[in-house]
């Protein structure tokens, strides 16, 4: 049975820039996360049957500056006063992890908690596992990054990510 390219790890980072620039405030956020020295492709929300879930500590080191690595990414920038944006990751893993795949799902938002967000992600990778498999998931958990912005409108970009290994 041909498998491709599918990761064997995944670890969660998340991150917040500031910048008069928007696109330099991504950067930052970036470089907060740990995850700007690599080239980054977005992917949909599996998680693969048999992905172990590591340290962040533990994921990096196995990763090469310049790499081409696949992350499901939440993110959100605004350079709106005082407003309160969110990005949260949420896990839903089924309850044979070995067998079966699991859900990532991206949340970004304006205005709500840290808490709330990574709450809300994790609900949403919950229900997706449901309706696919009518199973409660054997376990959940999310990644949240929330940030305000300042007074004098500087670009803030938070980012949340599932980061694989392959």
């Amino acid at each position: 049975m041909r498998q491709g390219l599918v990761p064997k790890k995944v670890f969660f980072t998340s991150g917040v820039g500031r910048h008069r620039e928007m696109l330099e405030s991504f950067e930052m956020a970036l470089r907060d996360a740990g995850i700007e020295k690599f080239n980054l492709v977005t992917v949909s929300s599996i998680l693969p049957p048999d992905c172990e879930i590591v340290q962040k500590s533990e994921g990096l080191p196995s990763l090469y500056p310049g790499e081409i690595v696949f992350t499901v990414m939440s993110r959100n920038s605004s350079n709106e006063p005082s407003r309160r944006i969110a990005a949260s990751i949420g896990c839903a893993i089924p309850k044979d992890p070995v067998k079966n795949f699991g859900y990532l799902s991206e949340h970004h938002s304006y205005g709500e908690t840290e808490q709330y967000a990574g709450m809300y992600a994790e609900k949403l990778a919950e229900n997706m596992l449901f309706t696919w498999t009518k199973e409660k998931p054997g376990k959940t958990m999310n990644i949240s990054k929330t940030a305000e912005v300042d007074d004098e409108g500087n670009w803030t970009t938070v980012i949340s990510a599932a980061v694989f290994i392959l």
